[in-house]
């Protein structure tokens, strides 16, 4: 099959040159594919802008080579390498292949590998990082990107994903070591070698032992009433949500069966993303429907993400956002912790965290509880690098969270994390039943001790580089040069802070705090009213995003008025600032 597909890719390859279609030459061929923090992340196809066997081996010889550079002991550690399920027919890619030629790239040069023999969630490679100390992670995965897509995410020996200046490090390794190494393509040559170990059996067994340690009320989950329905959006989620469920003592949660086993096209949804909302859980709730279920769970692909939605007393459905979980984890976590803690004088030393561009509804917690709140830069490679060093000092981090739907519940695993993430919302849910409480009545309570704190988020999408440069140029060049707008339609500017200049207009030396980052586009506006307003590139999709959020103090509980307030002044953003007729945007809901 391999050399089927080779052939046809060579004769595809030379119509291309015969009929000097410069265009699509360029397409696949123009540019590497570039590593950052993230890693990789491309559509799998033929060239060196896309995921293929050919970048995969250049990538790990780089990335071996780099690590060689950085540990002494590498031959004696060893890395860990995972996959998902994702499959590309045409090009015969798929993250099983690219996994095992990572593996072979490794095991060549003397370095024990711990492959996973079958697909896994992506936490599970950081927590065998940090359960093994191995010197590095490998996950194989595009989580909830499109089907054509995959990636190659790495994690370093502190079992965070890496930050700067390990990218640019292991970067530069990849140019100096394109030229592929002797039986590089060849990755049986791995299924003999003393080298390769299976972690797949071990982590199974220890992971689930770890989580129980944020298992609090054993005795409700075994008694509970309350039904989940669970969809794992044809990823690889189900059998290990259903195996924390288990670990909890919770009956098993109902399983969308048209979406739980593995399946690389996603042929019941258009896009793998529950952050989508509702259009990805349609089956879930026909199936909570039918079984007289109340909650539902789920996963994106790589089950690192979570969503939750809940029945509400008028039969519709409320799908809650990131940022509500994020609300109603945080205060379930400390509640917890507080509830179990001998020593309450050891409330100095508990942390939480949250990504700059969510909702500060943990630092409102913390003023009132006396806990320590940071947020971070956008992305667990932050809050996990931050966490890492926060326990190295004797610090417990009890939890952190990103809007994006992702939440990190269990120091065993410094990334994000849906499947701890589900069992102990499961557990939550099972509680509150007993005090005749929902999700939505707890998270309104939450507000109303913390004060309300509504969100908007929304994107738009962009396929032009330099539409989107001029965009940010414009807000740096808002009234002539290097000034930034004074306001957004009604709403005046109080203060700025640009991430990718270094700006803070708060600072007394105007410099940011945070890190910044001149690759990639980040501003915050702050308004006179109390709203807050980020725009900022992703990383790893052609899309500008933005986040808003109006807090009010405890005791303001006129909330249809405060999204009123947040609705305006979204609508001023989305027409002062973005401009969409003008940049040609595509709306998130087109």
């Amino acid at each position: 099959t391999d050399l089927k597909l080779r052939r046809q890719q060579e004769f595809w390859l030379k119509q291309l040159l015969a009929e000097g279609n410069a265009g699509e030459l360029q397409k696949y061929f123009g540019s590497r594919m570039e590593f950052g923090t993230a890693g990789l992340r491309a559509a799998m196809g033929a060239g060196i802008s896309h995921m293929n066997d050919l970048t995969i081996i250049q990538t790990t010889q780089g990335f071996c080579r780099y690590l060689e550079k950085n540990f002494s002991d590498l031959k004696k550690r060893g890395v860990v390498i995972g996959f998902d399920a994702r499959a590309h027919l045409s090009s015969g890619g798929s993250s099983k292949r690219f996994a095992r030629l990572a593996a072979n790239t490794f095991i060549s040069q003397g370095v024990p590998v711990y492959l996973f023999s079958d697909i896994i969630p992506t936490p599970f490679v950081p927590y065998t990082v940090t359960h093994l100390k191995l010197c590095a992670g490998i996950m194989v995965t595009a989580s909830h990107n499109p089907k054509q897509d995959n990636g190659y995410k790495v994690y370093w020996e502190n079992g965070a994903q890496i930050i700067s200046p390990h990218d640019k490090g292991i970067s530069q390794a990849i140019e100096e070591n394109q030229e592929p190494w002797p039986q590089a393509w060849d990755d049986k040559l791995i299924d003999s070698s003393p080298l390769l170990h299976d972690p797949y059996a071990m982590v199974n067994k220890e992971y689930f032992k770890d989580i129980q340690k944020q298992c609090f009320y054993r005795n409700i989950n075994k008694e509970t009433n309350l039904k989940f329905v669970h969809t794992s959006v044809h990823g690889v989620g189900h059998k290990f949500v259903q195996l924390a469920f288990k670990a909890f003592d919770l009956s098993p949660p109902f399983a969308v069966p048209e979406q739980k086993d593995p399946d690389p096209d996603f042929p019941t949804v258009k896009y793998p993303n529950p952050e989508e909302g509702k259009g990805v859980l349609t089956l879930s709730f026909a199936l909570a429907e039918k079984d007289g279920a109340r909650i539902i769970l789920a996963n994106d692909p790589d089950a690192d993400r979570l969503a939750v939605a809940e029945k509400q007393e008028s039969g519709e459905w409320k799908v809650f956002s990131g940022n509500e979980l994020g609300a109603l984890l945080g205060w379930w976590i400390f509640t917890c912790w507080k509830n179990n803690s001998r020593d309450t004088r050891a409330i100095k030393d508990v942390y939480m965290l949250s990504s700059t561009v969510s909702s500060k509804i943990l630092r409102a917690i913390a003023l009132k509880e006396g806990f320590h709140f940071e947020e971070t830069l956008t992305g667990f490679k932050w809050m996990g690098n931050r966490a890492k060093q926060l326990m190295d000092q004797g610090k417990a981090v009890l939890f952190a969270f990103e809007e994006a739907i992702g939440y990190m519940c269990c120091p065993a695993v410094l990334d994000k994390d849906g499947v701890s993430a589900a069992v102990i919302t499961a557990e939550m849910a099972s509680f509150l039943a007993t005090r005749n409480l929902s999700l939505s009545q707890q998270l309104k309570a939450v507000y109303d001790e913390y004060g309300f704190h509504i969100t908007k988020a929304s994107y738009f999408i962009c396929h032009d580089p330099k539409v989107i440069q001029q965009l940010f140029d414009n807000l740096r060049n808002f009234d002539g040069k290097n000034t930034y707008p004074k306001s957004c339609g009604r709403f005046k500017v109080s203060g700025i802070r640009d991430l990718t200049t270094g700006y803070d207009s708060s600072q007394p030396d105007q410099k940011a705090i945070l890190p910044t980052s001149k690759s990639s586009q980040m501003i915050t506006f702050t308004f006179a009213n109390g709203g807050v307003a980020t725009m900022r590139t992703s990383g790893t999709e052609p899309k500008i995003k933005y986040y808003s959020e109006l807090c009010a103090p405890p005791g303001n509980s006129d909330v249809e008025q405060l999204k009123k307030e947040l609705d305006e002044l979204v609508n001023a953003l989305e027409k002062h600032f973005f401009q969409p007729e003008k940049n040609k945007l595509q709306r998130k809901t087109e």
